[in-house]
Formats: structure tokens, sequence, C-alpha cells
């Protein structure tokens, strides 16, 4: 709060002012510009969620809503994301005390739970379509794939940055300090993925 009464006190016009802005380092109200991406991303990101909620929230109590069946799969994919994000923070201890080794085995396995949890998620899929449970045929079906879509794409996004991540690290084409800051973000968009994905499964598994 000290820090953004500073930035908005500042006046650019002054030549003193002016000085100091050109020694910017890229950091706003103490944070670098790669976390106030990430935290601006989990805000909007919340926010959508929020919306989501609500709204399914106020649908259900409407007479024609009909329950979905629960999917084992559902269970040991939440427990996949789970230990995805608990690599995710073994890593970035391990990125902190720049262990190679551990660092690309971490990433190579938070990788592969990744894409482990987005194919379970499109099994889950294909066995509710095969039961004829279908987008079109009740909102709670609906409200089930949108809610899923979203939270894959999210997940789908954050594997870009790892791919970046683990390219670099292969290659060798990285700093010490730039591999440490990207791994330490991806594993906060990884918890906070896996938080998101806690409250929308307890959501639809009591409703």
């Amino acid at each position: 709060m000290k820090n953004f009464f500073k930035l908005i006190s500042q006046k650019p016009w002054e030549s003193s002012q002016a000085q100091i802005d050109n020694k910017h380092d890229g950091k706003t109200l103490g944070l670098s510009r790669e976390k106030l991406g990430v935290r601006t991303v989990m805000v909007v990101s919340t926010v959508i969620f929020s919306f989501f909620v609500v709204a399914y929230a106020d649908r259900m109590l409407i007479h024609d809503w009909k329950s979905m069946p629960e999917p084992w799969l559902l269970w040991i994919n939440t427990i996949i994301l789970m230990i995805s994000s608990y690599v995710f923070h073994k890593t970035k201890i391990a990125s902190d005390l720049n262990d190679y080794e551990k660092i690309k085995k971490g990433l190579f396995m938070v990788g592969f739970l990744t894409f482990a949890f987005l194919l379970g998620q499109s099994i889950v899929w294909y066995q509710l379509l095969k039961l004829g449970y279908f987008a079109s045929t009740n909102v709670a079906n609906a409200f089930f794939y949108l809610l899923t879509t979203i939270h894959g794409l999210h997940l789908l996004g954050g594997l870009i940055f790892w791919g970046l991540a683990t390219s670099k690290l292969l290659k060798g084409n990285y700093k010490i300090s730039n591999m440490q800051r990207t791994i330490e973000l991806c594993a906060i968009y990884w918890h906070f993925l896996l938080f998101v994905w806690l409250i929308l499964f307890g959501l639809m598994l009591f409703t």
C-alpha cells in the first residue's frame, strides 16, 4: 500500500522524476513484470471462474436440473493434479539449490502428470458422452463440459510456458536466475489451478 501511494504521487513531468524513471528496472509495486503478469492472469481467471460458480449455483435451483454421475476417474485425475502441484513445488526448491538433475526430472514429471490429467479428463468426457450425457440434454451436463474445458485450457496455457522452460533447460540456453524465476511462476500457477479445480470438483461433487 505504501508503494502504491508513492507511485500515484509521482510527477513524471518533472526532470528529477524523469531521471528516476529512466533507471526503472521493470518492477511495479515491488513486483517484477513476470510476477505481475502471472498475478494479473490469476485475478482475471478467478473472476471468470467466480462468475461461472455463481451461475452454476443459481441455475441448479431450477426444477429441470438433473445431476450427473460421478465417474471414479475424476477422483484419480484430482489426485494426479495434486501430485503434479507437489512435484512443481519440489522442483522449485531444486531450482533454488541449482540442482540441474532434480530440476530436469521434476519438469519432466510435471509435464507427464499434467498431460495425464488432461487425457483423463478427455476419457471422462468420452465415458459420459457414451452414456448419453450430452451438453444439449441437460444444463448440468453443459456446465460440466464448460467448466472442465475452461480449466483444461488454462492448463494448456501453462504447458506452453512449461515447454519453453524445459526446452531452454535441455538446450542449456538459460540463466540460473531466469530459470528459477520461471519455475517459481509456473509452480504458483499450477498451485492456483489445483485450487480452482478442487473448488470446481467439490461444487460438482456435492450438487
